[in-house]
């Protein structure tokens, strides 16, 4: 391996370990603290792979990445960021970014993604990630929000999935707004909000005397969001009959007002959402499966809170400043001790239960710092019942650990060893909807290993 990767980042340390990194994995890295120094070295001879800090004393990343692409179009460009902006991530990706890299990141993770851009064709780089109202930077988020950035050159159709709570409208209005769309209407309707006999004059609208009380003609949610976004929210609930009348409109790209006889052009791109298994949906014949398969062309699942716990003190902030303004009230604050503790709880209302508990702490805590002791009682950490802390895996196996030792049994190392593999295995594969290759690849091992954890004889039984 002989391709020169190049790093430009104002830390020191991170140049330091990404040159020692690099060499050892065979490339030729050569380390830069500004772009002045880059592009110095630029005249000289190329890279095969830049490795740019998106916040660089002068010059940004995205400044320089746009000055090296102008001199090579096809030039793979890695954007790294301590920062988790969805905006960075936009610009970036649309920019020609090949990935957006969180730090703190994991080592083999960034070589896998340098194989990956080194390996890929021009052209082939991935592109597109968005945030506003979004905030996080975890792993989870992280990951979403990569998908969401490589979506932003197309309209093409999406569906959301996720919990109750989890956020699936934001996501959605981000899809739009980093769309080619952006200039048109973000339309929202709640097909579960809506009675069946109202609803699809909702969708496509009426002339006028078309059912008694149709006084006037109305235009529908298509019409309303053309040559934008309409988002379909709880799709899964949509009634079987409405369900065939979508699916034409979506297949021919036109259809009829109720009562109409002049053909209306839909021209709107579909974002639809749900928290229902919509595949045990078409199993059970509630949800038509050519439907399903024309709406999730892309499908973005939306992590819900306890998957992403270290977002919440940062969610926290948001939504107290969110508050504030909202209720015309004196910003406040949370002290440590309390983003500690909400950051163990289980949430099960997701995002949404937290900016709900936010909103009750600006009009209620006296003081414009808030502590534990201004929480509701079910939420503190002195409350028996209600809302519990989610116990991490290490109080989990402690516990089963003690159990076995004190039954004296023998060989505790192995079954408990099994119990994890098997464990995690199970959780990537259903994160990763069955797919075991995928999994294997997050997990980082084989696709044979992954196979053979999840065949071997479950040494679960004995403690579950």
């Amino acid at each position: 391996m002989s391709d020169n990767v190049w790093v430009i980042d104002d830390d020191p340390g991170i140049r330091y370990v990404l040159e020692e990194y690099l060499t050892g994995e065979g490339w030729k890295p050569s380390v830069f603290a500004d772009g002045d120094e880059l592009n110095a070295a630029f005249r000289r001879g190329a890279p095969d792979l830049v490795l740019a800090d998106i916040r660089l004393e002068g010059k940004s990343g995205l400044d320089v990445m746009q000055e090296l692409r102008r001199r090579r179009p096809d030039l793979p460009v890695i954007i790294m960021t301590a920062y988790s902006d969805l905006d960075y991530a936009v610009r970036a990706f649309q920019g020609g970014a090949f990935e957006f890299l969180a730090k703190p990141f994991d080592l083999d993770e960034l070589g896998r993604l340098v194989r990956k851009a080194l390996n890929a064709r021009p052209g082939d780089s991935d592109s597109g990630a968005p945030r506003d109202g979004l905030v996080g930077s975890s792993p989870a988020f992280q990951e979403m929000i990569r998908v969401i950035g490589r979506l932003s050159g197309s309209d093409i159709p999406v569906l959301i999935t996720g919990e109750t709570g989890t956020g699936k409208e934001l996501v959605a209005r981000a899809l739009h707004q980093h769309s080619p769309r952006a200039g048109g209407p973000f339309v929202a309707i709640n097909t579960a909000a809506i009675p069946e006999d109202l609803l699809e004059s909702e969708l496509f609208g009426h002339e006028r005397g078309a059912f008694t009380g149709a006084a006037d003609k109305r235009l529908g949610r298509f019409e309303q969001a053309a040559g934008g976004t309409l988002f379909l929210d709880e799709i899964g609930d949509m009634p079987l009959s409405l369900q065939s009348r979508l699916l034409r409109v979506l297949a021919e790209g036109e259809y009829y007002r109720l009562g109409g006889h002049d053909l209306v052009r839909a021209d709107a791109r579909i974002v639809t959402a749900t928290h229902r298994d919509l595949p045990a949906l078409v199993e059970s014949g509630q949800f038509r499966a050519d439907l399903y398969h024309r709406l999730k062309v892309i499908t973005l699942r939306v992590p819900p809170l306890r998957e992403r716990l270290e977002d919440v003190p940062a969610l926290v902030r948001h939504f107290l400043r969110e508050a504030g303004q909202e209720f015309r009230l004196p910003p406040k604050l949370a002290d440590r001790a309390l983003l500690e503790h909400l950051a163990t709880l289980d949430w099960p209302g997701n995002v949404r239960e937290l900016r709900h508990l936010c909103q009750s702490l600006v009009a209620l805590a006296p003081a414009p710092v808030i502590g534990i002791d201004d929480l509701p009682p079910e939420l503190h950490p002195d409350h028996r019942g209600g809302a519990t802390k989610a116990p991490g895996w290490p109080e989990l196996m402690t516990e089963e650990l003690r159990q076995r030792l004190s039954r004296e049994e023998p060989d505790v190392y192995d079954p408990l060893k099994a119990r994890f593999e098997q464990h995690v295995a199970r959780i990537a594969v259903d994160f990763c909807q069955g797919n075991q290759s995928e999994a294997a690849r997050r997990l980082g091992m084989s696709r044979n290993t992954l196979a053979r954890i999840l065949k071997e004889p479950s040494a679960l039984a004995t403690s579950d």
